[in-house]
């Protein structure tokens, strides 16, 4: 995980194309400049960045559904509750399941998990836009196999 680029996804561990879910795995940094004035003293992860990784783990997958056909950008977080506090050098777990998909957006239900306990979770609306170039589209997919995502399995 790299908080200052928003790098969120270590890696995709699990998957389930036909059921339309996946998991990601994500190491909290022990050191990173967000953490200098969330909190002083006191390092915590933000809300507001487990609901990113939530974010770039279902957007993954909406990615893989509609067979990479454009970007999914966030649109709305209904539900979303931060659950328990994330500190430096935990591991996340998170999972996101598709529960609607079509008219150019998706719905995801997603979870992040600490040993099990959870975290965080909310229900995400994505819209899918069309990429801007070609080299746009390689340079996804290129991240996308850096990040193990099964490209291969989602592909329509």
């Amino acid at each position: 995980m790299r908080l200052e680029y928003f790098e969120m996804i270590d890696r995709f561990v699990e998957w389930k194309a036909d059921e339309r879910w996946i998991k990601s795995e994500s190491k909290v940094p022990a050191a990173s400049t967000v953490f200098e004035g969330h909190f002083p003293g006191f390092p915590l992860m933000p809300g507001v960045l487990m609901m990113e990784v939530m974010a770039q783990t279902g957007g993954w997958l909406v990615s893989g559904i509609t067979g990479f056909t454009g970007l999914p950008v966030l649109a709305a977080i209904k539900e979303g509750k931060v659950r328990n506090a994330v500190f430096p050098g935990m591991q996340l777990v998170t999972e996101a399941r598709i529960v609607h998909d079509g008219s150019g957006y998706a719905i995801a239900d997603t979870s992040c998990r600490v040993d099990n306990e959870i975290k965080a979770d909310a229900r995400l609306t994505f819209r899918v836009i069309p990429y801007p170039s070609k080299e746009f589209y390689n340079t996804m997919t290129a991240w996308a196999a850096r990040l193990n995502f099964p490209l291969k399995d989602f592909k329509k």
